[in-house]
């Protein structure tokens, strides 16, 4: 058992309590304590990727135990985690040289970044909950942190999205629980050999429910697009690169533990993710606001790894090359998005703008921020040979075109999937034109009255964070001209988490198929941008200039229009008038006895109900009645069925079939025929636990009303 592992995830908790303290007496110290912590931690989780398979169990842990384990992809994925929380400990002190509540920040910071890095080593489903929901709370102080009206409306968005995804994620575990006996990554994965997968579907779902909201996954991606413009730019590198990984994290597990091979689960979520990833890479390009276009481009990633972990569970065992695409491209996407908000945070901390209009030539006459931001838009667009994502989204287009030619193979409908692989190439050409339009704007085009003053700014970032950036942005090529040496052998590390064998062969990653792939993408982009952008999302002006506009209509917002209105206002509404109406009743017997004697006696009755049902049914119609006469197989009707037709047989053998006799004995027959019956209505006289229900739905109300 490694202590290595609890380290790892509360270390950064107690190192928390230590600089907000310094932090109160001195900010260079608090400032060097943060990143002393964030490359002490890093520098472990390194180690940890060489020391092969560790475990730590503490049993009793908030009741069901605390289970860690750091193998393959979990390890991997600890090391991105605190790589990027040790560059944007680096980057952060000069971002925040003018900000309030400093100590604050680095306070939640370390504390997000334990329970981050205890999602990523947990070995079951229970302590991924419990590290997940302390991650939620404690990152929610980023989006709030400059504590304007947009800031403060945005982290309540964030909050009320994680806090009811996070109940409906528990109300999951509990039925898993119940179905399999166990949360256990390996547990469940024993316990589903011999369980219909079908009869958990709605466990599955649940569960989904919550991860897939921090992962931004579409309907409920709402969050994401508000939080990141008014988080810090460190804060919003680790909301967009890491913080959504979490969430993919718990959908790894439901794809390759609790559905693997579901078709109906998987084109349910292949539906979802096609339309994360269009949606997000279309409100990217209509965005004029350079973090809201990064975070609207992080919502259409996640679409793009979903789609990957989709065609993953419907090719069943045959999945690696999809497992192998949908782990590159977390990884590149994680990367490459600390590069671009990082880049974003130097433009903001010189301009305090982040309006492409006001914003556009500041990059001109800046080499290392061009280089940087430069890498990151290649890298995300998949232009290949620098671009990373051009060899996981590669792998994710060749996922697609293997399924469609299984399909074709068997004769399935593989017209439908044709249609998601011209959506990805569609939602990749999107990425290419929205990112070109965030580099001409920034790094060629001018400011109309404020150029020469950009030009002027030679000290916009200092040498550590320029060295936080570079530091950054100087992995992207190598991960894009060298994928055989670094994204091979994680793919091939990764796969046995994903629940698929290793690759036996070499992956061809520039050959001419994927090569033209990419090129289509690129063609789209670049005329989605010369005709669509640049003749409707812009128009020049009297003096030359370009303005960018915003042409999303501000009414469709799928927030303000349901989820708000729903949630926080006419539930609230509803309950409100129930409990005024209770309250209003003058004291006396009726407010002391009868009403709550009342409501006991009709939530036993409904609690009672199931089994009550099932005992009425027990007693009449599926009776065991008294018999004299021992049954030999079957019950008392299909024994006097079964007789009378052999009575029936028998005669007609000495008569009419003599030659050709019947052999069946219909005994036998009808009882194998009821044994059918009944397996088939069992789950009809099966108890419900109509407690449970009810414990959801007071959760629920108590979560509703304390968000209003």
């Amino acid at each position: 058992m490694s202590f290595l592992l609890p380290l790892l995830c509360f270390g950064p908790m107690l190192a928390a309590l230590g600089c907000f303290l310094a932090g109160r007496q001195s900010v260079p110290l608090m400032n060097r304590l943060v990143s002393l912590t964030g490359v002490v931690v890093f520098a472990l989780c390194l180690w940890l990727n060489f020391s092969g398979s560790l475990s730590f169990t503490l049993e009793g842990f908030c009741g069901l135990g605390l289970h860690l384990r750091a193998d393959g992809f979990r390890a991997i994925y600890a090391g991105i985690a605190a790589f990027m929380w040790m560059m944007t400990g680096l980057f952060a002190p000069e971002y925040f040289a003018h900000y309030h509540n400093r100590a604050r920040y680095s306070f939640f910071n370390l504390m997000t970044l334990g329970a981050t890095l205890g999602v990523f080593l947990s070995d079951d489903l229970y302590s991924t909950f419990i590290f997940f929901e302390v991650m939620s709370f404690t990152s929610y102080t980023w989006v709030a942190h400059e504590e304007t009206p947009g800031a403060m409306k945005a982290a309540g968005t964030y909050l009320a999205v994680a806090v009811i995804g996070g109940l409906t994620t528990l109300m999951g575990l509990f039925l898993v629980w119940f179905r399999l006996g166990t949360l256990s990554f390996d547990g469940i994965r024993a316990a589903m050999s011999g369980t219909d997968a079908a009869s958990l579907a709605l466990p599955a779902w649940l569960v989904v429910v919550g991860f897939g909201a921090k992962a931004g996954l579409y309907p409920l991606h709402i969050w994401l697009p508000k939080a990141h413009p008014v988080a810090p730019a460190p804060a919003s590198a680790l909301l967009s690169g890491i913080l959504t990984k979490s969430g993919v994290f718990g959908l790894i597990v439901v794809c390759s533990r609790l559905m693997p091979g579901n078709a109906a689960f998987g084109n349910a979520l292949l539906v979802l993710a096609v339309i994360t990833m269009f949606l997000g890479a279309l409100l990217a390009l209509l965005s004029v606001d350079l973090k809201r276009t990064l975070a609207c481009s992080s919502m259409s990633q996640i679409g793009f790894i979903t789609v990957g972990l989709s065609i993953m569970v419907l090719l069943g065992e045959d999945g690696s090359l999809a497992a192998y695409g949908a782990v590159m491209h977390m990884m590149n996407h994680s990367l490459i998005k600390l590069v671009l908000f990082m880049a974003a945070g130097v433009v903001y901390m010189n301009l305090h703008q982040l309006n492409l209009n006001d914003i556009r030539g500041f990059g001109r006459k800046k080499p290392l921020l061009h280089i940087a931001f430069l890498l990151g838009a290649l890298s995300i667009g998949g232009v290949p040979p620098i671009g990373s994502g051009y060899n996981s989204k590669s792998l994710l287009h060749e996922a697609i075109l293997e399924y469609i030619a299984h399909l074709q193979a068997h004769g399935g409908a593989w017209a439908p999937y044709k249609a998601v692989e011209i959506l990805f190439l569609v939602s990749g050409g999107l990425t290419v034109a929205y990112m070109t339009k965030l580099y001409l704007c920034i790094f060629w085009e001018k400011h109309p009255t404020r150029q020469a003053e950009f030009d002027a700014k030679k000290d916009y970032m200092n040498a550590q964070s320029a060295f936080a950036l570079l530091g950054s942005a100087v992995v992207l090529p190598l991960l894009g001209t060298l994928p055989g040496v670094i994204l091979s052998p994680v793919g091939a590390r990764s796969a046995a988490f994903f629940g698929q064998e290793a690759s036996h062969h070499a992956i061809a990653y520039f050959s001419g198929e994927n090569l033209l792939g990419a090129a289509e993408s690129i063609a789209i982009g670049a005329a989605v941008y010369l005709l669509i952008v640049r003749r409707f999302l812009s128009r020049r002006e009297a003096d030359g200039s370009r303005v960018y506009l915003s042409l999303w209509p501000a009414w469709l917002d799928l927030e303000e229009l349901i989820y708000r209105p729903l949630v926080m206002e006419l539930l609230p509404n509803v309950t409100g008038a129930i409990t005024g109406f209770i309250a209003a009743i003058p004291d006396g017997r009726l407010v002391r006895i009868v009403i709550p004697q009342g409501v006991t006696a009709i939530v036993r009755f409904f609690s009672e109900l199931p089994e009550n049902i099932t005992v009425l049914l027990r007693h009449s119609v599926f009776r065991m009645r008294r018999t004299t006469k021992l049954i030999p197989v079957g019950n008392r009707i299909t024994w006097s069925t079964g007789r009378f037709i052999n009575a029936c047989a028998r005669l007609l053998n000495k008569t009419v079939l003599r030659r050709r006799p019947l052999r069946t004995d219909f005994e036998y027959v009808f009882a194998a025929s009821w044994r059918e019956f009944k397996d088939s209505v069992s789950s009809l006289t099966i108890s419900v636990s109509f407690g449970l229900l009810l414990l959801c739905i007071g959760l629920y109300v108590t979560c509703v009303y304390l968000l209003w």
